[in-house]
């Protein structure tokens, strides 16, 4: 079963060197038609939490679906398993579904240099090059894939897809700032990596003024996203009624308007973000599916709904009816 691996030497110079270290599954628990895998990464010399959920009929090879979590990463409770009922509504689609677990603040990319709070982070390294064709070997898929991110993410998957043309036939974003090398998309990248996470976001592109901001910009690296097919959701952040009772609920008391009000705020950065990208894309003449809701704060609901309506884009970059 694990004999699939991709294989990348660390080391060298003349000295008799240490043992081959692969990337490879280490271990697999299957529950029902999850499997709980174990993949070691050589770019992070960890290993990382995968989870898959199988097609019904596992005998067929399927797409890969891989969905990215947003500020916990999938370590907490903030997650597309725990906050929607995505992976029941997918249960019926002939596609694996990857969820990576782990990342927290990291934006799914390549660290500088390691952080005191967040560690080693190669996310890119490992999404786009170690685990893609891991699992392509040991799900036995078609080889075609599709990405979806939301929040944190809704900004990884843009850059991924940036890193790695082609290897994501659709990428749908939801809610993620495209822009991060200006001071408005580095403020909303700083409150994700040090404000809520306890990072330092100079670990990770280097003070303000570095160029691995602008390398790593999605709008401003829009035209690698040609030949990709695009979905972009965004609210306004202007709250609905389920919005208001969702925040002062869940956070009763001040805090509950405190987390509304941020709530409203990001979404509408983001929402100049999305616009932003839109206008840079159409500069460019780079086709892309947008729905920028009339309402809407930064939250579950409207992602969840967000993949419902890009499923038919998804499916289509898979290869599937629908």
């Amino acid at each position: 079963m694990f004999a699939a691996a991709l294989t990348m030497v660390i080391g060298g110079g003349t000295t008799p060197a240490e043992p081959t270290k692969a990337v490879a599954v280490t271990s697999l628990v299957k529950e029902g038609r999850t499997w709980h895998l174990k993949v070691y990464s050589v770019a992070m010399d960890k290993e990382i939490t995968v989870e898959v959920q199988r097609p019904a009929d596992e005998s067929q090879p399927a797409p890969n679906l891989y969905m990215l979590n947003g500020l916990d990463a999938g370590e907490g409770t903030a997650n597309w398993k725990t906050q929607t009922k995505a992976l029941d509504w997918l249960a019926d689609k002939p596609v694996n579904i990857i969820q990576p677990i782990g990342g927290r603040g990291s934006y799914y990319t390549d660290w500088q240099q390691p952080d005191p709070v967040l560690g080693v982070n190669k996310w890119k390294t490992f999404l786009t090059e170690e685990l893609p064709p891991l699992l392509d070997r040991e799900l036995h898929s078609t080889g075609l894939n599709a990405l979806t991110g939301l929040s944190m993410s809704g900004t990884s998957v843009l850059q991924l897809a940036e890193a790695k043309p082609g290897l994501w036939s659709t990428v749908a974003a939801y809610s993620g700032c495209a822009q991060i090398a200006d001071p408005v998309g580095q403020q909303l990248v700083k409150l994700v990596v040090e404000t809520q996470s306890g990072g330092d976001v100079r670990n990770m592109y280097g003070p303000p003024d570095s160029p691995m901001w602008s390398q790593n910009d999605p709008v401003i690296n829009a035209e690698k996203l040609r030949g990709t097919q695009l979905y972009i959701f965004t609210g306004s952040g202007i709250p609905g009624a389920d919005d208001v009772q969702y925040y002062l609920n869940t956070v009763p008391g001040p805090m509950g308007g405190v987390n509304l009000a941020l709530g409203m705020l990001i979404e509408a950065a983001v929402n100049g973000c999305t616009h932003n990208l839109k206008n840079k894309l159409d500069s460019l003449n780079i086709p892309a599916t947008y729905h920028f809701d009339p309402v809407g704060t930064h939250y579950w609901p409207y992602w969840e709904q967000a993949l419902h309506d890009s499923w038919p884009l998804l499916a289509k970059g898979m290869g599937l009816t629908n």
